[in-house]
């Protein structure tokens, strides 16, 4: 049968009824067609091919399934749709399982874990690169392995987590070094790492970086490239005018502004526009500068989401430079808005995933126990069963918004275990105090809304970034009002109000005494006593004597009386029966897959967890 014959839309609309191996391989032919030539056409029929591979039965595995659901994912990823790309490579990882082929699963993990990285999904990015690497080692494929690293160090660039992107980017570059295969992921990977010093301050090994990129790498020949050398080029140029070198700044920002024009996209032109006005801005030239950025970030606002935040960035950077501190915050707000819509979107659209995917789950293994003749697994499983699979992704989400504090991704099971054992002193009943430890654990999901600005600042926090930052908790509170589990209203009291505050002068709503949840009030002795006790980024590590000490001092003020009074018994008695408090309280941290796989990562680096991901204990 001549598949080339048949108008493609027809092809793809017949496709399903009576699909065999040739049909797979002529459609990926047709995909990898339209992705490197598109026409108006091109989305109707890359949607058009999705539909028809989600149709086919699972009977049909073979590398052009794979091939064609990976050519899928690429069309929504570069055309900006990452929300979309999801679910093709979800469904070629799937496939790449079934077909046993260790090179089709690495690649098909990969894809997957750029798709959940673009839309801030880092849990699930992790654990999709940290099996990847694995199977990319256990294939020699150095080619593969640099690559995944790369995208690796970007999923956690993308998180603020700028010094674990830099171990990442470093592996990628050891490995682009030795195999000439892997050069491309090493030049972006230079370039990645270059950004992440900038952002951390470490001006001098950013510019190591940047040179290196720039002079071992190719003269731009196509739009890709000359896209590439944009960004290289302005972040040179950042880098210099943070360390003071304006007119070699701006020698680098008129050659990110000619590879933009020979690039002819309007992102490279933001970029390059961004680059230049920074410039201006540092040289003392204000009105320039500020109408090079304003228009850079008009061309994002347009269509380009991702860049909008580099450009809001540039402008507060441009006016913080420029001494103007309340036009920076005008910004800054605007960022915070973009931030809480965005991610808490992103959030509830994996969650509302996550949930369809463990029904579906329940209800073909309770169809499979009633063939059995057995009764349903629904009726098997405990309440608190369900309840932990349902607000298992939420869960994960907050140990990522925490990272920026506790990059061991533990301390909010610790608050969650002792805000249970508090409860139960308390003499709350059990079934709340199962509720409380999960509840517990989501306290500060709502971080995830903060711009990166405010929480990795290293100094203090302005009274206008102060007020931004304590809208996590109403932020968190209302992600998790929309979802839609409902033993979930503890989680959503906690968040809310565990800054409040036993007088009254706490925050959001001023809350005073026993007006205050229950929960909460429980909820704050335990992320107080945890967060004194371990290293963060503007503290060292309280002893635990010192900060039961500070507790009791809070005792009526910041604490509720009798609360306080069975917490200062409750820790001594922990410490008697379990020694190692951390061990104890973060027993259930071992079950988290997302923790695992950072583990992994940091174990494939030869580095021990705590040094590559900086524990801080």
């Amino acid at each position: 049968m001549d598949l080339s014959a048949i108008p493609k839309l027809e092809l793809l609309e017949g496709f399903p009824s009576g699909a065999t191996v040739e049909h797979l391989d002529q459609l990926d032919i047709l995909l990898r067609s339209e992705i490197a030539k598109p026409s108006l056409e091109t989305p109707l029929r890359i949607e058009a091919a999705f539909a028809a591979l989600r149709h086919l039965p699972d009977s049909i595995v073979c590398s052009s399934r794979v091939a064609c659901l990976l050519g899928v994912t690429m069309h929504y990823y570069g055309a900006g749709r990452s929300e979309a790309a999801v679910a093709p490579a979800t469904d070629a990882v799937a496939v790449a399982r079934r077909l046993g082929n260790m090179l089709w699963i690495c690649k098909a993990l990969k894809l997957l874990g750029l798709a959940q990285a673009e839309t801030r999904n880092l849990p699930a990015a992790i654990e999709c690169y940290s099996e990847a690497i694995d199977l990319a080692k256990q294939l020699g494929d150095v080619r593969q392995e640099s690559g995944i690293w790369l995208n690796t160090g970007v999923a956690h660039y993308y998180s603020g987590q700028y010094a674990d992107a830099i171990a990442c980017y470093e592996r990628a570059i050891e490995l682009g070094d030795a195999c000439a295969a892997a050069h491309l992921p090493r030049q972006r990977a230079l370039s990645g790492l270059a950004a992440a010093a900038l952002y951390l301050g470490d001006i001098g090994r950013g510019l190591k970086a940047i040179r290196k990129a720039i002079d071992t790498g190719p003269t731009p020949a196509n739009t890709d490239e000359m896209i590439a050398r944009v960004h290289y080029e302005s972040n040179y140029t950042r880098l210099l005018l943070e360390a003071g070198l304006i007119d070699e700044a701006r020698s680098r920002a008129q050659l990110a502004k000619e590879f933009a024009a020979m690039a002819g996209t309007a992102r490279a032109e933001a970029v390059a526009g961004m680059a230049e006005g920074l410039t201006e801005i540092y040289a003392g030239h204000y009105d320039i500068g500020f109408t090079r950025l304003k228009r850079a970030l008009e061309r994002a606002r347009s269509d380009m989401h991702a860049t909008l935040h580099d450009a809001l960035a540039a402008l507060i950077k441009g006016f913080e430079v420029a001494g103007q501190p309340d036009a920076a915050l005008v910004y800054l707000r605007e960022i915070k808005r973009l931030h809480q819509d965005g991610r808490q979107a992103q959030v509830l659209m994996h969650h509302s995933e996550h949930l369809k995917h463990v029904d579906a789950q329940l209800d073909a293994r309770a169809i499979e126990s009633l063939n059995e003749r057995q009764s349903s697994l629904r009726d098997q499983l405990t309440d608190r069963d369900l309840i932990r699979s349902r607000v298992a992704l939420l869960e994960q989400q907050s140990v990522a918004a925490e990272l920026h504090d506790d990059t061991t991704g533990e301390h909010c099971y610790r608050v969650g275990r002792l805000s249970s054992l508090l409860a139960a002193d308390y003499g709350v009943d059990d079934e709340t105090r199962f509720l409380i430890d999960l509840a517990a654990r989501l306290h500060d999901i709502g971080k995830l809304t903060v711009p990166d600005a405010i929480l990795l600042k290293p100094g203090k926090l302005t009274p206008e970034e102060r007020s931004i930052m304590e809208t996590h908790t109403t932020s968190g509170a209302d992600l998790l009002a929309k979802s839609n589990i409902a033993q979930m209203y503890v989680a959503e009291e906690i968040a809310r109000h565990h800054h409040e505050r036993y007088d009254g002068t706490g925050y959001p709503a001023r809350l005073k005494g026993s007006m205050i949840p229950l929960a909460a009030r429980i909820a704050a002795l335990a992320d107080v006593f945890d967060a004194l006790t371990h290293v963060r980024p503007y503290k060292q590590a309280w002893p635990v004597d010192d900060a039961m000490r500070e507790i009791a001092r809070l005792r009526g003020t910041h604490f509720d009386p009798e609360l306080t009074d069975l917490f200062m018994a409750l820790v001594p008695r922990l410490q008697r029966e379990h020694g190692d408090l951390d061990a104890y309280l973060g027993v259930e941290a071992k079950n988290s897959s997302f923790i695992r796989a950072r583990r992994q990562l940091a174990a494939a680096l030869k580095k021990d967890v705590n040094e590559t991901f900086d524990a801080r204990r």
